[in-house]
């Protein structure tokens, strides 16, 4: 068992004690649902398979008041409560086929953030086009290259080599980030990836309408994907407005909800801020780790924290127990830490 599986493991044993140290909403976020084995995408969207994710949403309802995003202003000037929220990222059909199907079975409801130019001509986006290209390379290295440094060793799975191309990416301004594509293409010798790839990939308007009638929210992630802070301010505006405008034609209400894609700090800025309050965004969620009190609370950066397939059974459960302490961006080093401490005390 690693450092960190044994400290979630102490502080989920310790979760009696948790309602008494925080007070406030913690958001989770989640990608795709399901198995990512053999998938020549980008295996680290998935966040949990079907079963996992049945448990967390059952843990959640048992644990804490897990509320609507429409509720949060509400709670916010009450300003006291344990609440979570539930997200999901992208538009993902497996979002439809799967967790809709899990929290409809639960009466839990979630929040589903849209990338509407996914939804109106489905295409490969970015990260698994660079997944898709990586993987199906019969190279072992990359050649030195201006956008990705030294040569680029693959390795077996090739899961570091597309990480590190992912990190590059997300460095770019948008207006380049084709160009690494092409350059990438041409590199691993696979070409750019087919849009019939994606062809089952993203969820329909129809599914969403029957989600929103379902009792879930849909919100707002951009027309595109782009990091928003990478963009001027008149692209920013055209995917903030846009994305505004196709949900108010398919689903017949305003975007009052919204998530950054990548969401982490350098993700948004004051510009975004704007474009959001014109479009009439009440809250707006980052994805950098943590919760948000009550007497902190910001309406455009709600924090969440992200699930990953590797965020199962204790650990969710610590997470969700006490999200202050180790939700927090380092937060799981601090409680490594603490359980150390404590096994010293105790002779441990």
């Amino acid at each position: 068992m690693n450092r960190t599986a044994a400290a979630a493991g102490l502080l989920e044993r310790l979760r009696f004690l948790a309602p008494r140290r925080w007070h406030g909403l913690v958001a989770f976020n989640y990608h795709r649902i399901g198995d990512p084995a053999g998938s020549a995408l980008d295996r680290d969207l998935w966040s949990a398979q079907a079963e996992e994710l049945d448990r967390q949403v059952a843990f959640l309802r048992t644990e804490l008041d897990v509320v609507h995003a429409r509720d949060l202003p509400e709670l916010q000037r009450r300003g006291r409560g344990r609440h979570a929220l539930i997200t999901f990222d992208d538009g993902y059909r497996d979002n439809y086929d799967i967790a809709y199907t899990v929290l409809r079975r639960r009466g839990v409801p979630a929040v589903f953030f849209v990338t509407t130019g996914f939804l109106d001509g489905p295409r490969v986006a970015w990260w698994d086009e660079i997944s898709w290209m990586v993987r199906r390379s019969e190279r072992g290295t990359l050649d030195a290259s201006p956008w990705w440094g030294d040569s680029l060793e693959l390795g077996g799975d090739r899961a570091q080599a597309i990480r590190r191309l992912h990190g590059v990416y997300k460095t770019l301004p948008t207006a380049r980030g084709n160009e690494l594509l092409g350059a990438l293409a041409e590199a691993t010798g696979s070409g750019r990836c087919p849009a019939n790839e994606a062809s089952a990939t993203w969820m329909t308007w129809d599914m969403a309408r029957e989600m929103r009638d379902g009792g879930m929210a849909i919100g707002g992630h951009t027309v595109t994907h782009p990091v928003l802070a990478r963009m001027d301010h008149a692209g920013q505006e055209a995917e903030i407005a846009g994305c505004g405008r196709r949900l108010q034609e398919e689903l017949g209400e305003p975007m009052r909800w919204f998530a950054y894609p990548v969401g982490g700090r350098d993700a948004f800025d004051a510009s975004t801020r704007e474009h959001l309050a014109a479009a009439g965004v009440e809250l707006a969620f980052s994805y950098y780790g943590g919760h948000r009190r009550y007497d902190d609370w910001d309406p455009f950066d709600v924090r969440r924290i992200p699930v990953e397939l590797d965020v199962a059974g204790a650990r969710f459960r610590s997470l969700a127990s006490w999200p202050a302490l180790i939700g927090a961006p380092r937060g799981e080093q601090l409680a490594v830490r603490i359980r150390d401490t404590v096994r010293g005390w105790v002779g441990l």
